[in-house]
């Protein structure tokens, strides 16, 4: 497979924008080998105003990149269970980057960014798609592996570059839109939740995908990194929006019921467990032919042992990763994430519980600081998403 070549030392990177959060008060730490803001006025104050405006996540961290050739979805498919060689031009797909043993290696976004090329007016042509690529935005803590992964398993016809370049900008709430489309002037009117499109700002190549991570309504904007400053300013000028930091990231995500990587789901999980079999295409599942089918395929058939599920916990005392989960005396599982959901007012927590007590309503308990709290199986998303999915 043909490559670009990386370099990474270890050391704690800044991002493009790390000036720029300085300036607007950040609380700066270290997160996946880089300074992020934690916080700016505060996470229950930022996760509000997410929830109720708009929210500009600097997200430069994660991993961008772009994966071309004839072969580039056949390729792909050897390594994720979803359906790459159907996914149409400009349309997203959520999917896993798998292990022999049916671990996750990563979760990951996979974009068809194969380009429309106009045709010429004197030959009379309307045009043609160019030569198939994708666009993968894959977890910062994670990406030096997922790349190095990518390379020893791909094709030599198939090219990976490492969009190193560029920055990623992640605008989310019930005004994101609004504020968008009067940035952009109206370019994603037609958009709906995982379509992506191309558009220049200015000068500058914009790629902007419908999703997020908040489970709100908001778009994923990818931009040459010397541009990030000037086109955040330009988005914070708008009433709605201003800056979030990572704190009011993970507790959105949480109430979302969206797992993280490297504590949710890990190589160690399978998707079975781990409640994603959506991201598995039910052809391929059935089908096989990607790295892990064979071990994914005897959970199917067997049942997975444990089960991700919500808890609604009693009381204010939030549960943190690690807390377990007892039903009597016996542990039956533990909390991968958890917090205090400023949006519900009450502790929630996601964990791995023995499939016989996953069912919603179950009762169960968790131990807080050598309490046990009364807890109960709670259905996920904690609080609905609210994705633009059209008409």
């Amino acid at each position: 497979m043909s490559e670009e070549h990386d370099n990474t030392d270890g050391e704690i990177q800044t991002l493009p924008l790390d000036a720029w959060h300085r300036r607007k008060g950040a609380r700066m730490v270290p997160f996946a080998g880089y300074e992020m803001p934690i916080q700016y006025e505060g996470i229950v104050a930022e996760h509000n105003w997410t929830r109720e405006q708009a929210g500009l996540f600097d997200v430069s961290h994660m991993g961008q990149l772009m994966v071309t050739g004839d072969k580039a979805a056949e390729e792909l498919e050897k390594l994720l269970p979803g359906a790459i060689s159907s996914l149409k031009p400009g349309r997203t797909r959520y999917s896993l980057l798998m292990a022999e043993n049916g671990g996750i290696l990563d979760d990951l976004m996979v974009t068809n960014a194969t380009s429309w090329i106009e045709g010429e007016e004197e030959e009379g042509t309307e045009g043609h798609w160019g030569d198939p690529a994708y666009y993968l935005v894959v977890n910062g803590a994670m990406k030096w592996n997922d790349i190095a992964h990518l390379r020893e398993h791909l094709d030599d016809d198939v090219t990976l570059a490492h969009m190193d370049d560029h920055a990623l900008v992640a605008l989310q709430g019930p005004n994101a839109a609004t504020a968008l489309n009067r940035v952009m002037r109206n370019v994603i009117d037609d958009m709906v939740f995982m379509d992506s499109v191309c558009h220049d700002f200015g000068e500058w190549p914009l790629r902007i995908t419908r999703s997020g991570y908040t489970g709100e309504d908001g778009f994923e904007i990818s931009l040459p990194a010397e541009h990030a400053e000037t086109f955040c300013n330009r988005l914070c000028a708008e009433i709605e929006v201003r800056p979030i930091g990572l704190g009011a990231r993970d507790s959105l995500r949480l109430e979302a019921g969206l797992p993280l990587y490297g504590h949710d789901i890990t190589t160690e999980t399978d998707p079975v467990s781990a409640d994603l079999l959506f991201a598995l295409t039910k052809k391929r599942r059935e089908e096989g032919g990607w790295m892990g089918h064979e071990a994914v395929a005897k959970v199917l058939a067997d049942g997975p042992a444990q089960k991700r599920v919500g808890l609604d916990i009693e009381g204010r005392l939030p549960a943190r990763e690690g807390a377990l989960v007892y039903s009597g005396d016996k542990q039956v599982g533990r909390v991968t994430s958890g917090g205090f959901s400023p949006t519900l007012q009450r502790p929630i927590a996601m964990a791995y519980i023995d499939t016989a007590l996953a069912s919603e309503g179950t009762e169960v308990e968790v131990e807080v600081r050598n309490k046990k709290l009364s807890a109960k199986v709670a259905s996920m998303p904690f609080v609905p998403h609210r994705y633009h999915r059209g008409k």
